[in-house]
């Protein structure tokens, strides 16, 4: 290994971003993205280009409670001097909530990138069920005013869990190499007028957790029987699903990896601010 090689450090944020404001994390020309937002401020702490990866790419007003990114740099910074250096640089809508170096290589062999290490992705979505909109809840919530029925919802959802091809659910521009993705849980609680859809799998294609979601929506209020989601998904058919519902109350609450990276994360099984309401 050179010196320069040598050198290198591997750093890993956990970030979090209000969605609203911004046109998804990945960066575009006209630069109002979280990835062009974030790496403007590694640039200004660290004097250098930074290029980040991250675990999953966000859709337009799309938030994240923990969003997981790496960069490599030649810089020697203590994890603290990462999370407030470039937080001093980032807008109230963002935030790096942690920061951690992890080595180049374990003894296995194994290096760590944001989103090929992952072993499981955690999603939530939050219904607003009520006839009249809340402004309040605007770019937070999803809004929904036909009354529905969790109970329809949740036999309906029984059907997602385990290994599917999920294409009926796939955005057409999704670059996924395969539709065939891991459903290991799928939760619909409510509590008073909210919905809170949670979506845990070994990874997502492309507006699936809001299709899936505006399918159930379907069910919920009558539109469509329980078991119509089990035909859609096994139609593989895009066009039988529901439309792409609206991103706001999309949340990418939870990347999971190997405990070996010893990653600092915070738990997002629950929405931070449902907390002891939602059990």
């Amino acid at each position: 290994m050179n010196q320069e090689a040598a050198a290198m450090r591997r750093i890993v944020l956990g970030l979090q971003y209000d969605g609203s404001s911004w046109q998804g994390y990945q960066s575009q020309p006209h630069q109002n993205t979280v990835q062009d937002v974030l790496e403007a401020a590694l640039a200004q702490f660290s004097t250098r280009q930074l290029h980040t990866t991250c675990a999953g790419r966000t859709d337009a007003g799309v938030h994240a409670l923990q969003q997981v990114v790496h960069f490599d740099t030649d810089l020697a910074r203590s994890d603290y001097s990462w999370v407030n250096g470039v937080n001093a640089f980032l807008p109230k809508s963002i935030a790096v909530r942690w920061a951690c170096e992890v080595p180049l290589a374990l003894a296995d062999g194994r290096e760590f990138h944001a989103r090929f290490a992952a072993t499981s992705r955690t999603y939530h979505y939050l219904l607003f069920n009520n006839k009249v909109r809340s402004p309040i809840l605007a770019g937070r919530a999803g809004w929904v005013f036909r009354p529905l029925d969790l109970q329809r919802m949740q036999e309906a959802a029984a059907c997602l869990l385990g290994t599917h091809d999920f294409s009926a659910f796939r955005a057409a521009g999704c670059q996924a190499k395969t539709p065939v993705k891991e459903m290991h849980e799928v939760r619909i609680r409510q509590i008073g007028d909210m919905f809170v859809f949670t979506l845990r799998a070994s990874a997502f294609l492309h507006h699936m957790v809001r299709n899936i979601v505006g399918s159930l929506i379907y069910v919920g209020s009558g539109a469509k029987p329980a078991p119509w989601l089990g035909e859609v998904l096994a139609a593989g058919d895009r066009s039988r699903a529901a439309p792409t519902f609206m991103p706001d109350g999309l949340y990418l609450a939870q990347i999971n990896y190997d405990p070996a990276w010893g990653l600092p994360m915070e738990d997002y099984a629950e929405l931070p601010f449902l907390h002891g309401v939602a059990g």
